[in-house]
């Protein structure tokens, strides 16, 4: 569904929402699952500086954890994570998300919120855009805001170009600069080996890099054009269309990451791509298994990370239960 131009006027909590539970009664979690990018072509520069951009997104069942809570001072949000580099200040996305929910619902609730960290950060997999997917949609639940899909990527899209797309997840069409998200049904399910050698690839750098290693913006192209008006595909079918426009200017600055791509391909993946902008390669494979044998080619490397992992067939899902029971 494309989100639409113009702010949401998202109206006040219903009278005495606040008091439907007592305060720290009850928690959501949240699971947010890492996304590759199937395609990512970028396009012309918008406006505003940003790149339109289109792309195929789907996501894999690598996930972080986001737990919620309401907190007992009001107007604080305190977030503590398993992962000890994680700011955990209100620049924060995920404080920058609850931060942005509250002001949205008119509250001035205070929120626990409790990350549980598996996606390599920095690393083009979009963990951090679907951490702060998960904590509006876990605290549209805890809250009971009875926000739609749509209202909810508005919220996101606000903070992050990819943060829109997990709302239509597990696979969907992304134009703009991330805000028209259009559910793609891709029919069938594949493995993925995500390969991360350590470092990441810094965003800004990236598209200037891009931008200037071209003459000119180039057209999306009649076979994406023609996706882009379809609601279905196969993996068979979408595989040529395949691709990712920074592999011309990351790999030759990144050598090992085009030799990671080449491993995968020689070694059973039907295709592989870098995802985002890096630094994460996947291949993708028929079988978990062949993935897994995969990864073993990488056992070893100091300071890389390979994961198994499959494709999602079911949107994000929020999990209710007591803080001392635990989820249910």
């Amino acid at each position: 569904m494309p989100l639409k131009g113009g702010a949401t006027d998202f109206g006040p909590i219903s009278a005495g929402a606040s008091e439907t539970f007592p305060p720290s009664s009850r928690q959501v979690s949240v699971a947010a699952p890492a996304k590759v990018n199937l395609v990512l072509r970028i396009l012309d520069r918008r406006p505003d500086g940003y790149h339109n951009l289109w792309s195929v997104m789907q996501t894999v069942d690598l996930k972080d954890e986001v737990v919620l809570r309401v907190g007992l001072q009001p107007g604080r949000i305190e977030l503590t994570c398993d992962q000890p580099d994680m700011p955990l200040g209100s620049d924060n996305l995920v404080c920058r998300a609850a931060a942005l929910v509250l002001e949205r619902a008119r509250l001035d609730h205070g929120l626990t919120i409790d990350l549980r960290k598996r996606i390599p950060m920095g690393a083009g997999l979009g963990g951090g855009s679907s951490d702060a997917a998960a904590t509006i949609l876990g605290l549209n639940r805890l809250l009971d805001l009875g926000w739609s899909a749509q209202q909810m990527a508005e919220v996101g899209a606000s903070l992050g170009s990819d943060i829109p797309f997990f709302f239509f997840a597990p696979c969907a069409k992304v134009g703009g600069r991330g805000d028209l998200v259009s559910p793609l049904d891709l029919t069938g399910r594949r493995a993925v080996l995500l390969v991360n050698p350590g470092f990441g690839v810094e965003t800004k750098w990236a598209y200037q890099t891009l931008a200037a290693a071209r003459a000119s913006a180039p057209a999306l192209g009649k076979d994406l054009a023609e996706l882009d008006r379809r609601q279905s595909i196969s993996w068979d079918a979408l595989r040529p269309l395949m691709g990712n426009d920074f592999e011309d200017v990351v790999f030759p600055h990144h050598p090992v990451l085009r030799e990671i791509k080449e491993t995968l391909l020689s070694h059973g993946a039907e295709s592989a791509f870098l995802s985002g902008t890096g630094a994460t390669v996947f291949g993708i494979f028929e079988s978990f298994s062949e993935a897994t044998r995969a990864g073993n080619l990488f056992a070893g490397k100091p300071g890389w990370r390979t994961v198994a992992a499959e494709t999602e067939t079911t949107p994000l899902a929020v999990s209710v239960g007591s803080p001392s029971r635990g989820p249910s």
